[in-house]
């Protein structure tokens, strides 16, 4: 019987401690604690390559700077709080107004693109189409320029893509080719300009992520 209430003893014990430790940390991670420091240094090899990869996604068309924003939010909550590759939330909300600047710059873009030319709705949304399309096709076949020759290309093809689907989605409204070509040189620059502005803030992003996990 003693040895009964003994083991009751403890083992109610042992949960209320249990329960109290969940109570104050039930939304952290103790990475120093059973990952120091190889965990660490993993996961924020993860967030960089994570943020490249989202970088890589606005050439076709893809919101991936506010994909890495929502990464670096993630990191600064679950991530390590008090080592070295710890990011604060200042370094948050500079990415999130820097993902902010590069969709400004392109809606600017496109504003002065195909829209200011008369660009129908079903024109937009085949030149988004399009250049998505050209985008991939791009990526993959490149240009013959070295480290950059990809990128370069996902750019030049989702302006071509962004041509090519607006001046389809004016012909099939019954404007001559004419007519279609002046909106569709609008998309390619459009397209190309606002391209351009969120690859640049999408960098700034990445950058923002590589610094904080390494000072």
């Amino acid at each position: 019987m003693n040895i009964l209430r003994s083991f009751s003893g403890i083992s109610l014990y042992l949960l209320a401690d249990v329960s109290s430790n969940a109570d104050s940390s039930w939304w952290s991670i103790d990475w120093g604690g059973w990952w120091e420091p190889t965990g660490t240094v993993m996961l924020a090899i993860a967030l960089v390559l994570l943020c490249i990869i989202a970088w890589g996604a606005n050439l076709i068309a893809l919101p991936g700077n506010w994909f890495s924003v929502a990464l670096l939010a993630l990191y600064a909550w679950l991530g390590p709080q008090e080592t070295r590759i710890a990011i604060g939330y200042a370094a948050v909300v500079f990415a999130f107004f820097s993902a902010l600047v590069g969709e400004l710059l392109e809606f600017i873009a496109g504003a002065l693109g195909a829209k200011s030319a008369g660009a129908s709705r079903k024109s937009t949304i085949f030149a988004v189409l399009g250049s998505m399309i050209g985008a991939i096709l791009g990526a993959i076949i490149g240009v013959p320029i070295p480290v950059i020759g990809s990128v370069i290309g996902a750019i030049l093809f989702g302006g071509l893509g962004a041509t090519a689907g607006a001046m389809y989605g004016e012909w099939t409204d019954g404007r001559s080719w004419r007519e279609s070509w002046s909106i569709g040189h609008a998309a390619f620059w459009g397209r190309t300009f606002g391209t351009l502005g969120k690859i640049s803030a999408g960098l700034v992003i990445v950058l923002v992520a590589v610094v904080g996990v390494l000072w």
